[in-house]
């Protein structure tokens, strides 16, 4: 089994976008490369939505990254996978506890079950405690970048 970034690009979970949009937009586009193979039904980021909007921006970390998933169950979730896009204009979450919560870079989560949603979180992890990995991330505009970034 390939690391969660080869797994990413082996499947074309990718999507390099460059415009302004809300959080709720960023999420959308962010479930699309799912969507495209039927990881996860059309609709499946309004269950994202809907957490955010109820229990805040918990997806947001630091170094500009946001983990969209719906942590309510897997409803319009078919295949377990990782979508990762990044976005060049900040996309704003709002503020939680006083801070304000911005990303650039998306990998948005979906499982079929508990067991494989904590896998996922566990890998993505990793990445997310590598600054120059995220840095070079953020820089990527194409599949062969994020493969490069991986060697930080």
């Amino acid at each position: 089994m390939g690391t969660v970034l080869q797994d990413i690009v082996e499947k074309k979970h990718y999507r390099f976008v460059d415009e302004e949009m809300t959080w709720q937009e960023a999420v959308r586009q962010s479930c699309l490369s799912l969507v495209d193979d039927g990881s996860v039904d059309a609709d499946y980021y309004k269950e994202i939505v809907a957490c955010v909007e109820k229990y805040g921006p918990y997806v947001v970390f630091d170094h500009y990254v946001a983990m969209p998933h719906s942590q309510e169950n897997a409803e319009g979730v078919h295949k377990t996978g990782i979508g990762f896009m990044v976005n060049k204009q900040i996309v704003d979450f709002g503020e939680d506890d006083g801070e304000q919560k911005v990303a650039k870079l998306f990998f948005t989560l979906a499982a079929c079950n508990p067991d494989e949603h904590m896998n996922n979180i566990e890998q993505l992890t990793q990445i997310f405690m590598n600054e120059p990995l995220l840095d070079a991330l953020m820089a990527a505009t194409t599949p062969e970048e994020i493969l490069e970034a991986e060697d930080l």
